[in-house]
């Protein structure tokens, strides 16, 4: 297959929780380079390559869709967000353009950068799940985020979600389909969950 036939690939950007555990408010909507974690990260996916950006909104969505440097992408809302990562994964995946690829982030990951995304839109391989991996203490790879999902599988990988679990139980299921890309040169792939993780935003 030639390149110029390839599928395209649509980021989507989990960003629809409360941000309980953190209790800052939705972490879409921390302050982060003068603007907001989640317009930051929705251009981080579009400079990386991504043809199009579709962000998955639940609380606060209004205020989340209303915010300038979201103009130039799609947001989606999912109204069930509070029972989990899992619904947010299926309207993200919906939303996205039919027959593309997808590339799926997270909202709370400050250290995602274009050369992140470029490098796992280039390595990914036809019929395959393409994922960042992240040297542990050990020097072993973890998969972590973010990951291409292939146009075949991604509707089996929404099929598979269910409650706190995006594509976890359709990875656990079919690991021989999993390509891990090393990204710790670039990237820590580090989250904030808790404040003890603030300092990713400084």
């Amino acid at each position: 297959m030639s390149a110029s036939v390839l599928p395209a690939t649509s980021g989507v950007l989990l960003a629809a929780g409360a941000g309980t555990r953190l209790g800052l408010g939705p972490k879409a909507l921390l302050p982060f380079r003068d603007r907001t974690l989640v317009e930051v990260l929705a251009d981080v996916l579009l400079e990386g390559g991504c043809s199009e950006v579709v962000v998955v909104l639940g609380a606060e969505a209004e205020k989340v869709a209303a915010l300038p440097g979201l103009s130039r992408h799609r947001t989606v809302e999912n109204p069930r967000w509070h029972e989990g990562m899992g619904g947010s994964f299926r309207t993200g995946i919906a939303g996205a353009a039919a027959g593309n690829n997808v590339l799926l982030a997270l909202v709370d990951q400050p250290g995602l950068n274009s050369e992140t995304v470029a490098r796992l839109l280039r390595k990914h391989r036809p019929d395959r799940i393409t994922a960042a991996a992240y040297p542990d203490l050990s020097g072993a790879l973890r998969r972590g985020h973010p990951l291409v999902i292939d146009a075949a599988l991604r509707e089996d990988a929404a099929e598979s979600a269910a409650g706190d679990a995006g594509a976890r139980h359709f990875l656990k299921a079919h690991p021989g389909l999993v390509d891990l890309v090393d990204c710790g040169d670039i990237a820590d792939g580090g989250d904030v969950d808790t404040k003890a993780n603030l300092h990713l935003l400084g």
